[in-house]
């Protein structure tokens, strides 16, 4: 099961593919994200579903608290291999920040709002397994910033994807003007961001923004696809693939050099090692154990 440091998630059968728990909030405010570890043909992988259709899937106090929550605690998680990040409500995935929220905030609380907005997506970049944003209708704002925390991004033929805070009169404040540059280039990240357009899914396929653009309603099936191409191989690889990867990227080649041969190392005395090599030399299929 998932511990976090706060709580624990107690996983229970829903149906015969999925086994759901819900992430408890505390507040009196109603739940605002479902969380589902799904089973055969797709075990290994965790789904994180917002559903604040009242609000567009904006991102208020309750539902950032729940996504934290629930991040925490996937960080910890050893039987998850992928997570999907998408949207039970239609024609969204997230409309950015709640400003009808924001608008009745204190001044002095809205630097520490956004902080820890910026800390969540810093945290969904920083879980050691590969996540998935699969998205359909809008990802607007902190939206998109979620899904640019994300490793790779699926996008719906309906999906709208932009960071508009500049015709707001702000700036994107949740990681947007520093990860939009480095996954599209500089020029185009300061177009969008100057300008504040809205560009659908070919155009963001196109530009690098999302890995997939896909037929409307199809985004988390082709994550799920996805994911289970990932699923199969080595867990512990995996991780220590996207480490070396995502922490060389911010470092000169020296160094990421040394960081992929530290994470080389780390693979050479696991039991997945010995079990793929005798796989391949037995010619059947791998049974890797995260060990």
């Amino acid at each position: 099961s998932i511990a976090g440091t706060m709580f624990r998630l107690p996983w229970r059968a829903a149906s015969p593919l999925i086994a759901r728990s819900r992430i408890r909030a505390f507040s009196a405010a109603p739940t605002e994200l479902r969380v589902e570890r799904l089973v055969e043909p797709h075990a290994g992988v965790t789904i994180v579903t917002l559903d604040r259709p009242a609000a567009r899937n904006s991102l208020g106090k309750n539902l950032l608290g729940e996504l934290q929550d629930a991040v925490a605690a996937l960080h910890h998680d050893r039987e998850t291999r992928v997570v999907i990040f998408n949207s039970a409500v239609e024609k969204v995935f997230c409309a950015g920040a709640d400003l009808k929220e924001r608008a009745t905030m204190p001044e002095e609380e809205v630097g520490p709002f956004v902080e820890r907005l910026r800390a969540t997506f810093t945290a969904i970049e920083q879980l050691p397994m590969p996540t998935i944003a699969a998205i359909e209708g809008a990802a607007l704002g902190g939206g998109l910033e979620l899904a640019l925390g994300c490793d790779l991004r699926v996008a719906g033929n309906k999906a709208v994807l932009g960071v508009p805070e500049t015709s707001l009169a702000i700036i994107p404040g949740a990681g947007g003007t520093q990860r939009l540059p480095r996954l599209i280039g500089l020029g185009r990240a300061k177009e969008l961001m100057f300008t504040a357009d809205r560009i659908g899914s070919e155009r963001a396929e196109e530009i690098g923004l999302v890995n997939y653009a896909v037929e409307g309603g199809t985004a988390t099936d082709r994550a799920l696809d996805i994911a289970a191409r990932i699923a199969k191989n080595g867990p512990i690889a995996v991780r220590l693939a996207k480490k070396a990867a995502s922490a060389g990227m911010q470092a000169d080649i020296s160094t990421g050099m040394d960081i992929e041969r530290g994470c080389y190392a780390q693979v050479i005395t696991t039991k997945d090692r010995l079990e793929g090599l005798a796989a391949f030399r037995e010619k059947r299929a791998p049974n890797y154990t995260c060990e």
